[in-house]
């Protein structure tokens, strides 16, 4: 059963794929999709709406938008993140094969230090108005893994938005999503080897920590 939802979020998959993140509306849930009798399972489809709903509501709060309230901004974002995201299954993929040669405390930083790069990516990103329309068409399970076929509808083109999914317990939590069949997670894991190539592992993370303390510099400068 098709579910249709009506966006007020400009150039969606654009935002989503340069935010290398999930971002929409909060939106119904389809019959197919209601949650189970005891409400402690949901549906793959309305985990998807679930992270999109409170991303959303992070990303259009206006108090969040003044001046002084960026590091709070962050910090609820980086919530929706450890909250609705499989960030730890995301960061393994991304990094790809060296992961599993790092020691848990240096794969506990690389995984920190990646939802510190989601979390900021997003922080900065504004809602802009536009009218579109986010269809949701499907979704198929296969034990613990789920993907979630959606598409989205603008004025001039059609995007698929596929989001791919985990199972941890009762809960279903977002692990990638592929924009025109272009994986966000495929995208992190070029950047991050062609950084492996060109300076180590070493030099990867210590890119993504000068990236962490440049946001929170420019966020603690007074403004002008």
């Amino acid at each position: 059963m098709t579910t249709i939802i009506k966006m007020t979020f400009k150039p969606f998959a654009q935002l989503l794929f340069v935010s290398l993140m999930v971002a929409g509306l909060a939106i119904a849930s389809p019959s197919s999709a209601a949650l189970t009798v005891n409400k402690t399972e949901s549906s793959p489809t309305d985990a998807v709406k679930g992270a999109i709903a409170d991303l959303i509501q992070v990303l259009e709060d206006e108090t969040l938008k003044q001046p002084g309230q960026a590091v709070r901004r962050r910090h609820k974002i980086e919530a929706v993140i450890k909250d609705r995201m499989d960030y730890e299954e995301m960061a393994r993929r991304a990094l790809g094969a060296p992961f599993s040669r790092l020691s848990p405390r240096d794969q506990h930083e690389f995984v920190d230090l990646f939802v510190q790069l989601l979390r900021d990516a997003f922080a900065g990103r504004i809602a802009e108005q536009s009218d579109e329309q986010m269809i949701f068409l499907g979704e198929f399970q296969d034990d613990a893994f789920a993907e979630v076929k959606a598409q989205m509808q603008g004025r001039k083109i059609d995007t698929p938005v596929d989001f791919r999914l985990t199972r941890h317990k009762h809960e279903w939590r977002v692990y990638d999503v592929l924009i025109d069949g272009a994986s966000i997670v495929s995208n992190y894991h070029a950047q991050f080897s062609s950084i492996i190539r060109d300076v180590s592992y070493v030099g990867l993370v210590k890119k993504m920590k000068q990236k962490a303390i440049a946001v929170k510099f420019f966020e603690s400068s007074p403004v002008p």
